[in-house]
């Protein structure tokens, strides 16, 4: 297995696979800088799949596991944030 690839540029992924006691927020750290370093042609579902069958048979207990299935879940159901719209003007 390669530290970095087109599925994990920096090799971020790889690395916290091999961090013994890691917790999950330091995997939700680790996911954060992971997802902003990849390139923005790059498919970020199709990317967290690709590592998802990488990693999820040999570590499925590993915390990011669970921060990467979120991750695609929260890509599934996208919420508006802010914004004006729909507010009554003063």
């Amino acid at each position: 297995m390669k530290k970095a690839d087109e599925t994990d540029p920096k090799g971020l992924i790889f690395e916290a696979f091999r961090i013994d006691g890691i917790t999950k927020p330091e995997c939700r750290s680790i996911f954060l800088d992971w997802a902003l370093s990849l390139p923005t042609e790059r498919d970020t579902g199709q990317s967290l799949h690709a590592l998802l069958a990488r990693y999820g048979e040999t570590s499925p207990d590993h915390p990011m596991i669970e921060v990467m299935q979120e991750g695609l879940s929260g890509m599934a159901a996208p919420r508006r944030r802010g914004g004006w719209r729909g507010r009554a003007r003063d």
